[in-house]
């Protein structure tokens, strides 16, 4: 009774034993570790792994490792060449076997990037093609008023026939008021 009280609260308690615990080992969302920093971490050493700087040091290592253990005093030998370098045979596939998820890592985190970067691209040419649709049918607008408007010379041409109209009609009325006497 007491628990379901303190449960009812949204109180937890450790030894309720009607919810199951949630455990960090099976819980696939939790991470001990900071995803963006391991991220650029990996994007760092893939970056170095691609140059050409990087396979002349490992060229220069391999090679002096080689030559050491090849020609070397047995006793400075470290990793006999008569029995196959087999430390540096495990100290490159330990290398390869580290650079290859470091490498995936890497493409994929510049795959979502590149992802993003397309999803904003195209959201910006689909404002730029909205924005130059409504200026083109803004324009079409304007061009259909502006056919509609009198130009300058349009309307002196009419008033200068207004003009001719009302000496006309002047002169009508100024000869019918002299044909009529006045009362």
């Amino acid at each position: 009774m007491g628990c379901r009280y303190e449960v009812e609260l949204g109180v937890k308690r450790r030894n309720d034993l009607a919810q199951p615990r949630q455990s960090a080992r099976f819980d696939m969302s939790y991470r001990p570790y900071d995803s963006d920093t391991l991220g650029t971490f990996a994007e760092g050493i893939a970056n170095f792994l691609g140059t050409a700087r990087y396979l002349v040091y490992q060229s220069v290592f391999c090679t002096v490792w080689i030559l050491h253990n090849s020609f070397a005093p047995r006793d400075l030998q470290f990793d006999p060449w008569d029995r196959g370098l087999v430390l540096l045979t495990l100290i490159l596939s330990l290398q390869a076997s580290y650079a290859a998820p470091l490498i995936l890592l890497a493409q994929s985190r510049q795959e979502r990037r590149d992802r993003v970067q397309s999803e904003n691209d195209r959201t910006v040419a689909e404002r730029t093609q909205n924005d130059t649709e409504f200026l083109a049918r803004e324009i079409a607008g304007v061009r259909l008023a502006l056919a509609d408007v009198v130009t300058n010379e349009e309307l002196s041409g009419q008033l200068d026939d207004l003009a001719k109209s009302l000496k006309k009609l002047n002169k009508k009325v100024d000869a019918l008021a002299g044909s009529r006497p006045d009362p």
